[in-house]
């Protein structure tokens, strides 16, 4: 008896079955063909440990028609898939399953077992976001799918890195960075989102070193970072503290005598027109810090903790440092008052986690990291966006090469943050390289000398036993 025709459509009927029937015959497959005109599109990977998203759903509907169309033209059409290895989304859910089901940390198992733990994560969650492309009918080259932890990958990874050193396109060099101490990487400042949240402002005294009875005020929504405080500055024309420029105060709680400098980014206005410098927890401070040749004292770990810079406050959190820091201000009369203050905090898209302005101090142990240089960049219309006046170039960067310029302001299309409407403009901060993720590839070369180029090390060197590339 002959089965009616449903009078609804349902896909889960038809398309599963149709889709394995074009895998079959391999109606997605590429092949030269001399006759034919080339057309390939590369898929910008999606995170192997994912799932389909509405953007992801767009993105492949409109290859996917692109390359149906080429083959129905005549061409030779190639759709190449593949997915990324997601290190820092990768790390934090295997950490978070190991925390929750065995109260361990990667460091418990250290590097090679943990490792292992990623690799039986991706095989568990890897392929589901590849099975939700093709229930969407995405017309692949299945067999050609790569991801980027391959190991052909990671030799050509190894090999742009080495080549953008040579050519100076990279450097090493300390700069500020977004930190979120629970993911424990650097963000980009797309990847900061700000939330506006309610805080304080901590207006704390300084006593002028052989001036009894003389303070200068402070005041900062970062009490904690006092720590590593290394100078103060204030606005060369200011009659009001120019007897003070060249002396010292003293750093209450560290007891470390700190000097007084003019730089023109005080804004006499504000506060008290006085402003404490801590070049590696601020990038304004950090950029006076090269201008006034203050000290640079890191006083947070990764992980959000005072380190040892620290005195007594070593181990504490940097909230718990944070309360105790002003209890004893309090007690020792250093506190000069505390007001209430909204201020944009920026926030890790990832977690959530308030994110920790703080010097790079990657790759261990030096306390810097791979810089991308940005000298000799093409100036390029910004939409209006003003820059504070840039701080002194890094000698160890080179030329880059040229980026075209828009033919015209107007067709600059802003987005809706000035700050990601930022240009690589000459005197901009160059963008901060790789981050140490154990779950990630270690970007490492060597050299014989310091006159010497690097070279890659050698695939053995660079992989782990596991099979994960470092």
């Amino acid at each position: 008896m002959k089965k009616e025709l449903p009078k609804v459509y349902e896909p889960q009927e038809v398309e599963g079955r149709i889709y394995e029937m074009w895998e079959k015959n391999g109606c997605f497959a590429g092949h030269r063909d001399p006759d034919k005109k080339p057309f390939t599109i590369v898929m910008p990977p999606p995170n192997v440990t994912g799932q389909l998203h509405m953007g992801h759903a767009m993105d492949c509907t409109l290859q996917d028609i692109l390359i149906r169309f080429k083959r129905m033209q005549g061409y030779a059409a190639l759709w190449v898939p593949g997915t990324d290895h997601a290190g820092i989304a990768t790390q934090i859910k295997v950490e978070e399953e190991l925390r929750k089901k065995e109260g361990l940390s990667r460091h418990d198992l250290g590097r090679e077992k943990f490792l292992e733990r990623v690799w039986d994560w991706k095989h568990q969650y890897g392929n589901r976001i590849v099975a939700q492309q093709k229930k969407m009918g995405a017309s692949c080259d299945w067999d050609r799918s790569r991801f980027t932890m391959d190991e052909g990958l990671s030799k050509a990874v190894r090999h742009v890195f080495v080549s953008l050193y040579n050519k100076g396109l990279i450097y090493k060099g300390s700069r500020i960075v977004n930190w979120c101490p629970h993911c424990v990487t650097a963000l980009s400042d797309a990847e900061v989102e700000y939330q506006d949240k309610p805080g304080h402002l901590w207006h704390l005294r300084y006593p002028i070193v052989g001036e009894e009875g003389r303070y200068v005020i402070v005041a900062t929504t970062r009490p904690e970072t006092m720590l590593g405080d290394t100078g103060v500055a204030v606005n060369p024309n200011d009659e009001r503290y120019k007897d003070l420029v060249g002396k010292k105060c003293l750093l209450p709680l560290v007891n470390r005598e700190i000097p007084i400098v003019a730089d023109e980014y005080v804004d006499m206005e504000f506060g008290t027109g006085c402003v404490k410098m801590t070049p590696a927890h601020d990038p304004n401070d950090f950029e006076v810090g090269l201008r006034c040749n203050l000290e640079s004292i890191r006083v947070l770990d990764d992980h959000g903790v005072v380190n040892e810079n620290g005195g007594k406050y070593q181990g504490m959190d940097r909230y718990e440092a944070r309360k105790a820091i002003v209890a004893d201000l309090d007690e020792l009369g250093l506190l000069e008052k505390i007001e209430d203050h909204q201020h944009n905090v920026g926030t890790c898209y990832r977690c959530g986690t308030d994110v920790e302005p703080i010097i790079s101090a990657s790759p261990r142990p030096t306390p810097t990291g791979w810089r991308t240089s940005t000298t000799g960049a093409s100036p390029v219309s910004c939409g209006g966006v003003t820059r504070s006046p840039p701080g002194p170039a890094p000698t160890a960067a080179t030329s880059l090469c040229p980026r075209p310029t828009p033919p015209s302001a107007s067709t600059a299309t802003p987005t809706t943050s000035p700050r990601r409407r930022m240009c690589w403009t000459p005197g901009s901060p160059p963008p901060c390289g790789p981050s140490p993720l154990w779950a990630g590839r270690m970007k490492t070369a060597r050299t014989s000398s310091t006159s010497t180029p690097p070279t890659c090390w050698s695939p053995a060197t660079t992989s782990s036993s596991s099979g994960w590339p470092g």
